[in-house]
């Protein structure tokens, strides 16, 4: 499929929030993210990003996401108003930082 089609590389959105799931599966990973808003409600997103194996052949281990770790996460916002994004760079809980998608188009 294509960025351009589903994702709006001009609406950067910054998410942090508990991870509740990853699907580590073709064609791309899948991260879930649990954000508490200001004012309590929480928000769950679901964030795509690298197909496994590019991750892995860059350094990125499918153990670095753990459920219940507090990440944050820039991605480019769907097209079609949904809590769904294009995953960019993820900051771990320890500072580190890796990217799991590519820059938007």
């Amino acid at each position: 499929h294509s960025f351009a089609a589903e994702y709006d590389s001009s609406q950067v959105i910054t998410l942090t929030g508990k991870i509740t799931k990853v699907e580590w599966t073709n064609p791309h990973i899948y991260i879930h993210l649990d954000v508490t808003e200001a004012d309590g409600k929480v928000t769950s997103w679901g964030l795509e990003g690298y197909p496994p194996n590019t991750l892995k052949r860059t350094g990125f281990p499918r153990s670095l996401l753990k459920e219940g770790d507090t990440v944050t996460i820039t991605a480019y916002k769907a097209k079609d108003a949904t809590n769904t994004g294009a995953g960019r760079e993820i900051t771990f809980p320890d500072g580190t930082k890796k990217f799991a998608g590519p820059v938007g188009r």
